[in-house]
């Protein structure tokens, strides 16, 4: 497993299975592992300063995303993702999106300040925060729908870190404010059909075609 790039410091509070699952998963974002490497338990608990158990249990979770694969012989490895994957994501994603509006709208002043931020990411050429501030705009969408079990269906799906993967493995395109800007027209004058239009609106960034592992 290649080390943590820059230093680390021992992860001290609680719950220790986030802090390790989020470790991981800023990894798979910036490229510090890369489809089949592998992530050794013992040597990751090493360098946090904790014990296996917590590692074992982030690894699980990410399992479950299936972000990676492990096994009882082999470990654990991060897996060889197809645009199929991708697909999969944004077709569950668009379903719950579109299933939010109709529970609930979300106030239009927050999704235009997200707007702007995502816009201010755009002119500084940030990546990472130009997607960090796209998925803040349809997180707004979904907890406006006031289900807390949508949301966390919707949050399990780990979107942000799909959307880097899928520009970083695909060179898929990103979000972007010229993307979002008729949806949010559409919010501002309560437009019947935004469900449709927000479904489309994701649906855009899912590969057409099924493609070989990378």
């Amino acid at each position: 497993m290649p080390p943590i790039i820059g230093p680390v410091e021992p992860v001290l509070r609680s719950p220790l299975r986030d802090q390790i699952r989020q470790t991981v998963l800023d990894g798979l974002m910036h490229g510090r592992w890369k489809p089949g490497d592998r992530i050794v338990e013992r040597r990751m608990a090493a360098e946090l300063g904790v014990s296996q158990a917590p590692v074992r249990e982030a690894l699980r979770e990410l399992d479950a995303l299936r972000l990676i694969e492990s096994s009882p012989n082999k470990g654990a490895r991060v897996r060889g993702l197809t645009r199929s994957d991708l697909r999969e994501v944004y077709e569950v994603r668009a379903g719950l999106e579109e299933t939010a509006v109709r529970l609930g709208r979300p106030p239009v002043e927050a999704l235009r300040t997200h707007l702007g931020r995502l816009g201010d990411a755009v002119a500084g050429g940030s990546l990472h925060d130009q997607v960090r501030h796209g998925v803040a705009f349809h997180r707004e969408i979904v907890k406006a729908s006031g289900n807390e079990v949508l949301l966390s269906v919707w949050e399990s799906l780990g979107i942000e870190v799909w959307s880097h993967l899928s520009i970083r493995l695909f060179r898929h395109p990103h979000e972007n404010v010229a993307d979002h800007e008729p949806l949010l027209e559409a919010f501002e004058r309560d437009d019947p059909e935004v469900g449709v239009l927000l479904r489309e609106h994701v649906l855009g960034y899912a590969p057409a075609e099924p493609g070989d592992a990378i």
